[in-house]
């Protein structure tokens, strides 16, 4: 698809077809797309969106062709030719959001869903698309804003001693405000994992049925299964969807005191697997229990934080009470252990029920900068600070909330985001 945009692309591609501008908007239909000399290229199908109701808020053309490489540069080259020129990166929903037809949060959302890769993520980002975190942000920045409206209007009537807002008054408007933006912020944590997924590292030591559980995990024959201990001599890794979200699993080398310098190093590699995953999964072997050489591993994983511990080969001795007891031969017990990794890694937590959760780091960052200007300003009540001092903290407070909006966004900082984007849209 070749798609213009601007008060010339009826025009232009008018030009290219060979046929009148005067077209019904809303329906496609059918054009010759011709070379110079009239000679018939390809049967293409045409589509006009009128302004403003169309993505960008302009005049666009979309010219659907047979999806030729030859044809399409083609194409491209002669909508130049006639006065057009390539768009940037991301350009498309710029214009949409410089005209007023998107919020920023919608636009970045645009991106999140080019890039998903699991449909909850697609679900997510389109409920972004359609205003989820500016349906949050919007109410808590009003409030804001008849906050400031309110010490404004009591700066005006300073000389007329009438005192508009007590100190009780602005703290009972702030309190809220800030807990509003305080749980949105916290929502990053859930929406990072949404938007990045996790590394999870399986460890153990030889033999204990990681590539087996590693296999049974992905739900395919992707790591080398025998009972020779060491199989396994470096990590591999593969990414699947758990709930929706994003995980690269990790199959690491046995640890154990290694026989030679090649299954060394993939011990090493093991222990910082361990060292750079979300979780690691310690796993053990049900029909021999705890060993000696499970001792160091489990106090490593204890070190680094947050693991699991699975007792595997259940099928052939039970584990202890409570164990999460599985058997990568036979299948027993893998749902229990989806459901503790989506635990141990906050799946089921308040934010994944919510719609309004936020998956940009630049956001969770704007609204920390507003949450601290307004723990500021309950600082400057309490201490009675003159009104005029304390709007300063509270303009401080709207300034992220508008960044994040694109009210009072920078050029800078708009090109940064932008340019993340795909061409040709």
């Amino acid at each position: 698809m070749v798609r213009l945009s601007g008060s010339g692309a009826t025009s232009i591609a008018a030009s290219l077809l060979g046929i009148e501008p005067g077209w019904q908007p809303w329906r496609s239909f059918l054009a010759t797309l011709s070379d110079e000399e009239g000679h018939s290229i390809d049967h293409v199908v045409v589509a006009c969106f009128r302004k403003p109701l169309s993505y960008t808020a302009e005049d666009v053309v979309e010219i659907s062709c047979h999806g030729s490489p030859v044809v399409l540069h083609y194409c491209v080259e002669r909508c130049c030719a006639l006065g057009a020129r390539p768009a940037e990166p991301g350009e498309f929903t710029l214009r949409a959001f410089l005209n007023g037809r998107i919020d920023l949060p919608r636009a970045e959302a645009v991106r999140d869903l080019i890039e998903s890769t699991t449909l909850y993520q697609a679900r997510i980002a389109a409920q972004q698309i359609e205003g989820s975190v500016s349906k949050r942000i919007q109410p808590l920045k009003g409030q804001l804003v008849e906050l400031i409206a309110l010490l404004e209007a009591g700066i005006d009537f300073a000389d007329n001693d009438i005192d508009i807002a007590p100190n009780e008054e602005i703290l009972r408007r702030l309190q809220p405000l800030a807990a509003g933006l305080e749980k949105l912020a916290a929502t990053f944590r859930y929406g990072r994992m949404v938007h990045n997924g996790f590394t999870m590292a399986i460890v153990g030591r030889p033999n204990v049925g990681k590539s087996s559980l590693f296999n049974r995990l992905l739900e395919q024959d992707r790591a080398i299964v025998t009972d020779i201990p060491g199989t396994t001599r470096d990590t591999v890794s593969e990414v699947a969807s758990l709930n929706g979200i994003p995980v690269k699993f990790l199959d690491t080398a046995g640890i154990r005191e290694g026989s030679d310098l090649v299954e060394t190093l993939g011990i090493e590699r093991s222990y910082q697997a361990m060292a750079d995953a979300d979780l690691t999964l310690v796993v053990l072997d049900s029909s021999e229990g705890v060993t000696a050489d499970d001792q160091p591993l489990l106090g490593k994983a204890r070190d680094l934080g947050r693991h699991l511990v699975v007792w595997n080969k259940a099928d052939l001795r039970e584990a202890p009470p409570d164990a999460l007891a599985v058997s990568a031969l036979t299948g027993q017990g893998m749902e229990v252990l989806r459901r503790a990794i989506g635990d141990a890694v906050g799946l089921a937590s308040e934010s994944a029920q919510e719609s309004g959760f936020i998956t940009s780091l630049r956001h969770e960052q704007l609204l920390k900068e507003s949450l601290d200007a307004l723990r500021k300003a309950e600082q400057a009540v309490h201490f009675h600070i003159p009104h005029e001092m304390l709007l300063l903290d509270l303009y401080a407070a709207l300034q992220p909330l508008d960044a994040i909006t694109g009210a009072t966004t920078a050029d800078d900082i708009l090109n940064r985001i932008f340019s993340t984007f795909c061409i040709g849209k």
